[in-house]
């Protein structure tokens, strides 16, 4: 059986639909809520309810368990992520309970760019929980990928909705230049699939991106002729785009969030083009042939 953690996000669910197609039986570790969570509809898996460093529980929920998909993180709240305090103990308490209940495969999602002695939050965070599972002896493969895109992603559909959000001008972070590698959320599930079919991907790091580099604005551009938007691109200093938007996020909760992407903006994300076609024998689909989101 495979427990999955943030297996109710963007990517989670498409991971947790495309394992059950494949006939895997998947528990979902959810942390205890007040409020309905969203599952994979139609998709018939098992439920385990625990805090996340409650390690107890954790040893009931991984009860027959052999392999473990790490996907949890709080990156996406925005100005209110809690890296320390849940991401890395996260990594930590999985890993050690894992290697405690003898899974034979501990899978984990982490970014290109992640590096301890990075100057941005999220990227430290990556890297520490990366190092928590490593030294916790479970069997792991670890996964440093681009920047997803797909139907609900937390990119281009965000970009899109706060694209709509602003009259007239849409600000981007120092001349929209920093360059990413944007790889299709189903092209990325299928090198997670790939790598679980193969022994050698064990105790291994793979960064993954798709087939081009493209800087922030021309995706941005991308964006805009998707959704019909004619609105002129204005930049602002890196600073100054911080400042606005951790003040939209204070002032306008319900504004899709931005504040992870002027981390992940303020430096180049990229590895080698061919990572996935010459590690996985797959070539990653481009975001031009994808992005819909007209309606």
């Amino acid at each position: 059986m495979i427990l999955v953690t943030g297996g109710t996000g963007f990517i989670g669910q498409k991971l947790v639909s495309t394992l059950v197609s494949l006939g895997y039986p998947v528990r979902l570790l959810m942390n205890p809520s007040t409020t309905s969570p969203q599952l994979p509809r139609g998709v018939p898996v098992d439920i385990a309810i625990s805090a996340i460093q409650d390690e107890r529980n954790l040893r009931a929920a991984m009860k027959d368990i052999q392999i473990v998909f790490h996907l949890i993180s709080t990156e996406w709240h925005g100005i209110n992520a809690e890296f320390s305090q849940v991401d890395v103990p996260a990594a930590a308490s999985l890993s050690r309970v894992a290697k405690e209940m003898q899974v034979k495969r501990f899978f984990f999602l982490s970014h290109i760019g992640a590096d301890r002695s990075s100057a941005y939050r999220s990227m430290q965070a990556k890297a520490l929980a990366e190092a928590e599972i490593i030294a916790s002896g479970v069997p792991y493969t670890i996964i440093r990928s681009g920047v997803v895109f797909g139907e609900g992603d937390h990119f281009t559909e965000t970009i899109a909705g706060f694209m709509r959000s602003f009259p007239l001008v849409f600000p981007i972070p120092a001349g929209g230049d920093t360059q990413i590698q944007p790889i299709w959320v189903d092209d990325l599930i299928t090198v997670i699939l790939l790598c679980l079919d193969d022994e050698n991907t064990i105790n291994r790091i793979f960064p993954v991106g798709g087939m081009e580099v493209l800087s922030f604005r021309e995706v941005c551009a991308l964006v805009a002729e998707k959704i019909g938007s004619k609105k002129k691109f204005f930049d602002l200093s890196p600073v100054s785009y911080r400042s606005l938007v951790i003040a939209l996020e204070q002032w306008f909760p319900r504004l899709p969030r931005m504040y992870f992407w002027t981390d992940y903006l303020a430096e180049n994300r990229i590895t080698t083009l061919d990572s996935v076609s010459r590690t996985f024998f797959l070539i990653p689909t481009r975001i031009g042939q994808y992005i819909q989101y007209s309606k």
